[in-house]
């Protein structure tokens, strides 16, 4: 089951930097990295002047920063805070890191009526394990594995994070990624850099510069085109991903069991990565009212695609 799936989201986004509108910087002003994060294929590109050494001391300290971040939020790494929370029900001493993105998440449940929630990590696992057994969930079995589902039952402060009941679990996949990508961003900027396109998983643009953006759809056609300039884009597609095949149930599950709308892709962008990767993946859940709605709690925000 570990191998079936290691992204909760497909997401294929090129883009190309534009120093003014419709000039694209000369590829010799540009110095590329690329490698993994969260289990996808990351990349960056720095535009400007910047000598090879410099160049590969800050990747180096990127590769360093998202092992670092690995360890708190991936699920398919043993020793990781995600593993050890999920495994036992509570974790002592969290890092700075998971209760930041916790609080992030509880916003999001309260503005989304409950359609973002880490917890839906149960049912999920339910679904995945009969899908590797070739079948469906039994309704009993879905009702047992969705009793484990609600924020409810997850609290935290800075002394533990605590799960109240024996089967219940979280997936941190609809945010980490974009908290990843806020994380690298926030350690580019420390080190005096701007004008950067940050891919990992979800995308940021740091700096003045303007990155034409082609979002695409799970099939690779190139939906629609955004212009990025200090913003970030996240992208979700319900069924980029099918988590039981027999029934064309894709990977993002509605912990309210509710009817879903049925899109095949959903932009949001947003000053924060983190913030645009929470909101794509609700939304995906969500009635259009909804999301507008939604969008108003939240400063600075834009659905960019909805199909």
């Amino acid at each position: 089951m570990k191998n079936m799936l290691t992204r909760r989201r497909f997401l294929t986004i090129f883009a190309t930097s534009m120093a003014s509108a419709g000039f694209p910087v000369q590829a010799s002003e540009r110095i590329g990295w690329k490698g993994r994060a969260m289990g996808a294929e990351a990349s960056m590109q720095l535009v400007g002047p910047i000598a090879e050494p410099e160049a590969r001391s800050i990747f180096r300290a990127v590769e360093q920063e998202l092992a670092r971040l690995e360890r708190i939020f991936s699920l398919y790494q043993p020793g990781s805070q995600i593993v050890q929370l999920n495994k036992t029900g509570i974790l002592k001493a969290p890092s700075p890191d998971i209760l930041e993105v916790l609080s992030l998440c509880d916003a999001l449940n309260t503005a989304t009526n409950g359609a973002f929630d880490p917890t839906i990590q149960s049912l999920w696992l339910a679904h995945a394990e009969a899908a590797t057994h070739g079948r469906a969930l039994s309704s009993d079995e879905k009702a047992v594995a969705h009793d484990n589902v609600g924020w409810e039952h997850l609290s935290f402060d800075a002394g533990e994070v605590r799960l109240d009941r024996d089967g219940c679990g979280i997936t941190l996949n609809g945010i980490a990624q974009g908290y990843v990508t806020d994380q690298i961003a926030a350690l580019l900027r420390q080190r005096g850099l701007t004008d950067i396109l940050i891919d990992m998983g979800e995308i940021a643009a740091v700096g003045e510069k303007r990155w034409k953006v082609g979002i695409a759809t799970p099939t690779g056609d190139i939906a629609d085109h955004v212009i990025l300039r200090d913003r970030a884009i996240a992208t979700s597609a319900p069924m980029g991903t099918i988590l039981v095949p027999a029934q064309r149930l894709g990977h993002i599950l509605d912990p309210r069991q509710l009817s879903e709308p049925g899109y095949h892709l959903v932009s949001v962008s947003a000053r924060s990565a983190a913030l645009a990767d929470g909101l794509s993946t609700a939304f995906c859940l969500m009635q259009r009212a909804e999301i507008e709605t939604c969008l108003t709690q939240f400063a600075e925000t834009r659905l960019e695609t909805l199909i």
